[in-house]
């Protein structure tokens, strides 16, 4: 997979930019461990993404470690690190993509009023001269470059035409101009980009990028209007994850390209039946939940229960479906599945649902189903999400919850019996709290001492009935370190103390796997 020339994105093909691991991990509390990126990284290559943002050298060890390794398994996307308009920036990403078959440095400065008199205290001839400075000293160490103008759309007309032309001299082959804060629209956005490519000198030999946050829930919007003046690469996020209220959804993007082919004539490689996949995967691994009415990928987008829709799709699923769900990953197959089901429908209800589990992930998931099945007398789909969502989202097992008995009721003190098996040993206690689930956590901190503070403690029924499992988030936070933790089970206080733990291995695992503080990039 070969990322297209300027030439060639002329004809319709747009590149998909992909800034999960960038943009999208600055949303607060969804920091990802170095093994979670590197699989997240092999999703994004098997989905054909363009370019991969695999995060910002220099904010630290970690990152750097993150962008080097990725740069080192992945033969198919371009690799790409973010750095300021600095030397040090530069060169630390320099050597984080190295080792990349195809590199990208992704270099950037602030180019609005609001942010060179507040933030930069530089004037626009200093921007300019940082702009040629920056990309020159990148271009001198990477083939393929490129500068974004951050808060672009807030940007006087004059001085981005100065900058952009600026870095096109530079060695630019992308040019990124941001509606950092979202505060574009698609008529103006669309302007924006028309302008710029018609009056630049050397416009015709690079390549235009948007990047579009969601502040006014205007960024696909605002995407689409500037592919058609003329962007030919789209910089997006999985579930539309990043800082604020978010980037532009990548899986909205796709299929926006996709299903409307005949207004858009534009084009992306992205094999959409991965979408899916990776949108769970972000979700599992960032404790993000995706909203049921999220469009593509939430619980509801393939979900009809008017009783007209229901007649529709009875007769013609076109009626009321504008794509079909084997399209972005959402399997269509309706197996019935239960205690007597066998491993060969199970991986199969899998694959449906757009998971490919290796063999000992997939007997560890299927005991799993069947412990659950003897529990429910029947096993939804998003059953078996939440399932196999809590195994991917667990770090290494230090503490595993062994046994759990709950006092509770009106009168309290609410009390929890508590055996863990801590690096295999089986250690006891009985906590009281203000509540069942207070007593729970401070039995676990009594038996795992830590520091941590809760930030999230988040239930929700998987499915309806009372025997529904309940899938609970935990988030927890020490010394700058976030961690989060996932389960489900039909005993939602069990559910919560697995939560906890599997946060808490997280956080070990982090600890252990320290860095110095990172730095935080402004989202574009």
């Amino acid at each position: 997979m070969n990322v297209p020339s300027s030439t060639d994105a002329k004809a319709g093909r747009v590149i998909v930019f992909d800034t999960t691991m960038r943009d999208g991990e600055q949303s607060p509390g969804a920091s990802m461990s170095l093994d979670e990126k590197l699989e997240l990284a092999k999703i994004l290559e098997d989905m054909r993404v363009d370019v991969i943002e695999a995060g910002f050298p220099i904010a630290s060890n970690g990152d750097f470690d993150a962008v080097r390794r990725i740069s080192q398994i992945v033969t198919e996307s371009t690799i790409c690190g973010l750095a300021r308009a600095g030397v040090a920036d530069i060169e630390r990403c320099a050597e984080a993509i190295k080792p990349a078959r195809r590199g990208r440095i992704h270099t950037f400065i602030s180019t609005s009023p609001q942010h060179r008199d507040h933030i930069l205290r530089m004037s626009p001839a200093d921007v300019i001269d940082a702009v040629t400075g920056s990309v020159a000293h990148a271009r001198n160490l990477c083939d393929d470059v490129e500068w974004s103008a951050q808060d672009a759309t807030r940007t006087e007309r004059d001085v981005l035409r100065r900058c952009v032309e600026a870095a096109i001299r530079a060695g630019a082959k992308t040019i990124n101009l941001p509606d950092t804060v979202g505060y574009s629209f698609p008529a103006e956005y669309g302007a924006m980009f028309r302008d710029l490519i018609d009056s630049v000198p050397g416009a015709d030999e690079v390549v235009f990028s948007a990047h579009c946050h969601n502040d006014l829930g205007l960024a696909v919007a605002n995407s689409l209007a500037a592919v058609q003046a003329g962007a030919r690469q789209v910089e997006l996020a999985i579930n539309g994850i990043g800082e604020r209220a978010g980037n532009c959804a990548l899986e909205e993007v796709v299929m926006a390209l996709k299903v409307r082919g005949d207004a858009l004539p534009y084009y992306t490689e992205v094999r959409s039946e991965h979408i899916t996949r990776a949108s769970r995967y972000v979700s599992a691994i960032t404790g993000f939940p995706v909203q049921f009415n999220k469009a593509i990928v939430g619980k509801n987008a393939f979900a009809h229960e008017a009783g007209i829709h229901q007649d529709g799709m009875l007769k013609n699923a076109e009626t009321y479906e504008i794509m079909r769900p084997e399209d972005v990953g959402q399997g269509a197959s309706n197996l019935v599945m239960g205690k007597h089901s066998g491993r060969h429908a199970f991986r199969e209800k899998l694959k449906g649902l757009g998971y490919e589990l290796g063999q000992n992930a997939l007997n560890e998931a299927f005991g799993r189903f069947k412990d659950l099945a003897d529990k429910k007398k029947t096993v939804y789909d998003d059953d078996i999400i939440a399932l196999v969502d809590d195994a991917l989202a667990r770090g290494a097992e230090r503490i595993k919850v062994k046994t759990l008995r709950v006092i509770a009721g009106t009168e309290g003190p609410q009390e929890a019996h508590m055996t863990l098996v801590i690096d295999g040993a089986p250690v006891s206690t009985v906590a009281t709290g203000d509540g069942p689930v207070d007593a729970v956590f401070k039995a676990i901190k009594a038996l795992a001492p830590h520091e941590a503070e809760l930030r999230l403690f988040q239930v929700h029924a998987v499915t309806e009935g009372a025997d529904a499992q309940a899938k609970v988030s935990v988030r927890l936070e020490e010394d700058g370190r976030i961690a989060t933790g996932l389960a489900a089970d039909t005993d939602t206080l069990v559910a919560s103390a697995t939560a906890y733990v599997n946060a808490l291995n997280n956080l070990f695992t982090r600890r252990e796997k320290s860095a110095p503080e990172p730095m935080t990039a402004s989202g574009f």
